[in-house]
């Protein structure tokens, strides 16, 4: 097994893993270093678990955060890093994976061939831009750039069926903004102000260099905002895109050019690559009825700088110096508070995973991970899946019908661990050293191209949607399935060791297993049955009672600021659900081990704090107050510190343990706990 600056690839039971240490070292406990003992636990348990951290740790110039999840991917670059180094050295042969990987990150690494080519290898993509007579060229056009991957115009993808989990179907959705979400155009707070104020001037700046002159790439600035502005007019708001039921709208061709005359979709989607399109699921229709109007609204010219601008912000990381740093400036200082660009070969390293994870992945479940790993991910989710039977049986609100169902699909969740069983064929994928955006716009139309030849053909239930070096998770409802990757086993400060159950309970089945296991129950997750399909399967006392549940966690988060902006606890609600049913079912399954059980006491601690100090430490992080404004504007996800103090605030077991009373900030009492799972 290669080693390389791991910070911890645990020692599971069966996991068996080779120190890098030659000789013993003294074990510094991270749940005892990551405290900050000057605050109460009663009054912000996320600072009192982490703040140690945090103070010796500040976020470095290069990032928007820091804490567990940078340690963790730090890790895992280096590792990418070694990976791509190896393979770039000459004598790979040609086509194969080492070659493709090599040569794409030398690419990356080649900046000097970057600034001399400058904007030229977009220049074919301009003068097919620039070659736009009318509204059908113009459609063609958007359709050929989505296929290299950008998001002109509006979203579209081809996916599962979510009231038919077997098919693939054609989603229209919408998209096309600059700013990525809608209320960026609209919000007056003074922040946002200031972010649009800061958009307009980038736009001009990007448009002065792709070459146009500064009288005009005012005018394009203006025309691009006003025309990026109606399209989010017709958008909906965050918290509106979470209804499933409200964004499937399925609807024959005929029905769909019906509300968009301007737009034959019979033609339209043979330039996206379908070809006999039956029916398509549109996601908000009145977005397309303003597309629709807009393309007569709008000349076509400027529809055409418009594209030229979604072109080069696309793929302005891969262009020259001045480019890369406009954009930098833009969308990761600007609105993110990062200060300095990081290296650029973890900007490239990242970009190579990015692009060829499915060959990365190959390599990395070979030299790096520890035999058993996916044994061990398995036996973990199978014990948080049992204690979920459980509490399911043992619930006061639920009737026995809705619970034979809900223990119906709870077993039927299919846990995808580890890595997957078959790896994608890229061998169609041309890689060139010399050509670095070229080979990113060839691995977008790879990409693009396996999406589009789904169409038509049974869902395979069996592809993966994350690499195994992918330090995340996912549940997919229309699959009824979790995945958690290979890496999810890293866990820092535990070097050459096995880490407690306590660890292993708060951090991997807690807020890893747990937590997407919930996702299949949270307010999206509970309307897909036990076959992945968009179909009630609760009676409807029951569902009255579940989303009187769900309101209360609404309430609970809607009132958790973050400097003048509070967290929207609507659109967070399905994470926040997911995050208190995970903690509850690590905790419940920690509960059936020795450490537990004995109450063995580690560094001073009981079972209890461990487990619920491990649990801060799965979300030890801390963002710049840019990236915390930005995250609540535009994520599900809450911040950090309220997927800690929000859970944890409603759970008895763990008042007990930090000794929280009642009136203190971390305490929930009866009338206002949510318990819902």
């Amino acid at each position: 097994m290669k080693l390389l600056q791991r910070l911890s690839l645990i020692t599971l039971a069966t996991i068996t893993i080779v120190s890098c240490n030659k000789k013993e070292t003294t074990f510094v406990d991270p749940l005892i270093t990551n405290r900050d003992t000057t605050i109460n636990p009663s009054d912000d348990f996320f600072n009192y678990a982490n703040g140690g951290w945090f103070k010796k740790h500040p976020i470095p110039s290069s990032e928007r955060s820091n804490g567990i999840f940078r340690m963790i991917q730090d890790t895992i670059n280096n590792q990418i890093k070694s990976i791509c180094e190896t393979s770039a050295e000459a004598g790979a042969e040609k086509g194969s994976n080492k070659q493709k990987i090599g040569d794409f990150y030398a690419s990356g690494m080649d900046s000097t061939t970057i600034n001399k080519l400058g904007i030229n290898p977009l220049k074919d993509e301009f003068s097919k831009i620039d070659a736009i007579k009318d509204v059908p060229s113009l459609l063609k056009e958007i359709g050929h750039l989505h296929t290299i991957g950008s998001g002109a115009g509006f979203g579209f993808y081809v996916g599962q069926d979510d009231k038919n989990s077997a098919k693939n179907a054609i989603f229209l959705h919408q998209g096309g903004l600059g700013l990525g979400q809608r209320d960026y155009y609209f919000n007056t707070d003074e922040e946002t102000v200031t972010i649009r104020t800061e958009y307009v001037k980038h736009v001009q700046k990007m448009m002065e260099l792709i070459g146009v002159k500064q009288d005009l790439a005012t005018k394009n600035a203006a025309s691009i905002m006003k025309l990026e502005t109606d399209l989010a007019k017709a958008s909906r708001k965050l918290e509106a895109l979470r209804d499933p039921i409200k964004n499937y709208n399925k609807m024959s061709i005929a029905q769909l050019n019906g509300i968009t005359p301007n737009i034959d979709w019979n033609v339209t989607l043979k330039d996206f690559g379908i070809v006999k399109a039956d029916t398509v699921i549109v996601g908000q229709p009145e977005f397309y009825k303003a597309l629709n109007g807009m393309l007569k609204s709008y000349a076509i010219e400027d529809w055409k700088t418009y594209l030229k601008w979604d072109l080069v912000n696309t793929y302005a990381s891969y262009l020259n110096k001045e480019i890369e740093d406009q954009n930098f400036k833009f969308y990761s200082t600007v609105m993110s508070g990062v200060k300095v660009q990081k290296p650029r070969w973890k900007r490239i390293v990242e970009q190579t995973d990015g692009s060829l994870g499915e060959l990365i992945g190959q390599v990395y479940v070979d030299e790096y991970l520890p035999k058993g790993t996916k044994e061990k991910l398995l036996e973990i989710g199978n014990n948080i899946r049992d204690v979920y039977a459980v509490r399911i049986k043992n619930l006061d609100w639920m009737s026995e019908p809705t619970k034979k169902k809900a223990l119906d699909k709870l077993s039927k969740i299919v846990m995808k661990v580890g890595y997957p069983d078959k790896w994608k064929d890229l061998s169609s994928v041309t890689i060139d050293r010399n050509n670095y955006l070229k080979n990113v716009m060839a691995v977008n139309k790879w990409s693009y191209d396996y999406m589009i030849n789904k169409y038509g053909k049974p869902v395979d239930r069996t592809e993966w949607g994350m690499y195994p070096q992918t330090y995340n998770a996912y549940y997919n409802p229309s699959n009824n399935e979790i995945c958690v990757p290979a890496c999810n086993i890293i866990v820092p400060g535990f070097e050459g060791r096995m880490p407690d159950d306590a660890i292993l309970y708060g951090i991997i089945g807690g807020s890893t297993f747990g937590h997407e296991i919930t996702h299949g129950f949270d307010d999206q997750g509970s309307q897909y049955d036990d076959k992945g399909n968009l179909n009630n399967w609760w009676t409807a006392e029951d569902l009255k009672k579940f989303k009187q549940k769900t309101a209360l966690i609404v309430a609970q988060y809607s009132k958790f600021k973050v400097g003048d902006k509070n967290v929207n606890g609507d659109a967070t609600q399905g994470e926040n659900i997911a995050d208190l049913g995970g903690v509850v079912m690590g905790y419940e399954a920690f509960k059936k081990t020795k450490q537990f059980k004995t109450n063995e006491k580690i560094s001073g601690l009981t079972p209890d704090q461990r487990y619920f100090l491990a649990y801060g430490y799965a979300w030890m992080v801390n963002g710049t107050k840019e990236y915390l404004s930005q995250q609540v504007m535009t994520d599900v996800h809450s911040p950090a510190k309220y997927r800690i103090n929000g859970p944890l605030a409603n759970i008895p077991e763990f008042h007990k343990a930090f000794n929280i009373k009642p009136g203190s900030a971390m305490y929930q009492p009866d009338s206002l706990r949510v318990v819902i799972w």
